[in-house]
This record gives C-alpha cells, structure tokens and sequence, in this order.
C-alpha cells in the first residue's frame, strides 16, 4: 500500500493546465501511483538536487555555459548557484502557489516527488514531473470527496498550508545549495520568499489577475512567518505622469549585478526608486 493515498490527476490539473497555457516555457506532467518518477535524459529529482553532489554539479554546469554563452564572462560559483537555486525555486514554488491561488488546493510535494528537466527543447523552464503526496482544501470543495483530500478550516488555515507544503520542499533544496550559494539561514529563506511571491506575481499577470494575487501575497506573507525572510513587501510607486506603477523590495538580490553592474532588477534592493520608475515605464512601452 503506498505511503500516501493517490491523488487523482483532475484534482490539480485545471490549474496546472491554465499555467502551461498562459507560460508555455514550463510543461508539468502529474505522474500516477505506479509511474517511476523519471531520472534518465536531462531528468533529475529535487531529492537528488538536495544530496548536493554530481546531479547538483551537473544541473548548475548548465548554469555556468549560461553565463558565458549570453555574456561572455564567468560568474562566480556562488552567483552560478544562485541562479541555479532560482532556476529550480521559481517553477517548483508554482506548482504549490498557483493551484491553492487558481483552486484553493495545496498540493504536498515533498523532495522525492518532483523531477525537473531544464533540456527539453523548445522550454525556457523546461518540464516538471510531480506526484503530490495528498493535498489540502476548504470545506464545501468537490475535491473534499477525492483520495489524499485533507479539509482545513478556513483560508487562514490554507494559506498555512502552503506555507507549510513549500516549506517542505524547499528546505532540503536549500540545504543542498546553501553551501554553493555562501548563503544560509535566513538569507537561503529570503531566496525562498522572493521566488514565492514573484513567481505567482508573473504567472498572474499573465493569466490577467495580478490585482488578487497582490493582495493574496500580501496575506500568505505578512511577515514574522517563519522561516520565511520577510514579507511579499508590495508597493507602489508614481510615475511621470501620474502612472501608479507596482513594485516590491526582495528581500534577497540575486546577484546578477556581478555579472553586468549596469543592468539590476526593478525589485532588487540595490535599485533605487528613480530607477525603478524609469526601468518599470521602460519595461510597460517594450
């Protein structure tokens, strides 16, 4: 008998489907109870990315050519481990966040239940194998029926619940790179924020409800939530003209400043607001 009741694919699928749909660069395939989780090819398992030995090193080799091929220069090992923390953090947190955002579902997906391959041609993201390990859900959900539903009181309760379910999956993720990043404690923890809150910010501005998700965030990380750094540290800023133009303070950098001086984020902390005024209005004519 297996160690979690199957969770059948329709629970999930929905908001996985309108994911791939709006951000065709990652593909998600939901595997069944007796489909191996794939490991051969550019396959590789989050468990696998956590032991932090040759599947790590060569998962962050693609990181390293990255670098050289688009900017003719090589980054530091602990800049190529972040960015491969981030290459991986990013789609691994959707796979939580979108569903309990588009469904009020959270699924459980610890380490030994996710796969990710970054060659498949034609992905920027690449694909992402899952099998969730249960999930959680609100009272009066059709899904409370399904195998591996467990009910939660209330929205507070389920935003909880994917702090918990990301929690989960990241920490030995983060415990495998934190020796490469130099980072550790609460600074591997603002990584883990910053990837939650601008992972669902993106998708659902293209899915068109940036708006809510806004004001989801702001609730799923108000701050003092541990482990997490920080909180989703929403604001506004005021363009030229009387533009209202969003932002947010990370609370982590991701170091692509040592890489190209000339070219920081619009959310990172070491851009100041006039340039994120002129870098945000840049970015809305592109």
């Amino acid at each position: 008998m297996p160690a979690h009741p199957p969770v059948p694919p329709t629970a999930l699928t929905a908001a996985y489907t309108r994911l791939t749909a709006a951000f065709p660069g990652l593909e998600i395939t939901q595997l069944g109870t007796d489909e191996p989780m794939p490991r051969t090819g550019g396959w590789v398992g989050a468990d696998a990315l956590a032991a932090g030995g040759a599947a790590l090193d060569a998962f962050l080799e693609r990181d390293d050519a990255q670098v050289l091929r688009d900017h003719g220069t090589r980054a530091r090992p602990d800049v190529v481990a972040s960015f491969g923390l981030h290459r991986y953090a990013w789609p691994a947190c959707l796979l939580i966040t979108l569903p309990w955002f588009l469904l009020r579902r959270v699924p459980r997906l610890p380490v030994t239940h996710v796969a990710h391959d970054r060659t498949a041609p034609g992905l920027s993201v690449g694909r992402m194998a899952v099998r969730p390990a249960g999930f959680a859900c609100l009272p009066g959900d059709p899904a409370a029926a399904l195998p591996g539903a467990r009910v939660v009181a209330g929205e507070e309760a389920l935003r909880a619940e994917v702090r918990a379910a990301v929690a989960e999956h990241l920490a030995p993720v983060l415990a495998g790179f934190g020796p490469r990043t130099r980072r550790r404690g609460r600074a591997l923890w603002g990584m883990a924020t910053d990837e939650i809150v601008e992972g669902l910010w993106y998708v659902t501005h293209l899915l068109g409800e940036e708006r809510r998700a806004r004001r989801e965030l702001e609730a799923l990380l108000p701050g003092a939530t541990e482990p997490y750094a920080g909180s989703a540290a929403f604001r506004e800023l005021t363009g030229p003209d009387g533009e209202v133009l969003p932002t947010r303070d990370r609370a982590s950098c991701c170091m692509f400043y040592t890489v190209r001086p000339q070219d920081t984020c619009a959310t990172c902390p070491r851009t100041g607001d006039a340039e994120r005024v002129a870098k945000l209005l840049a970015a809305a004519t592109s």
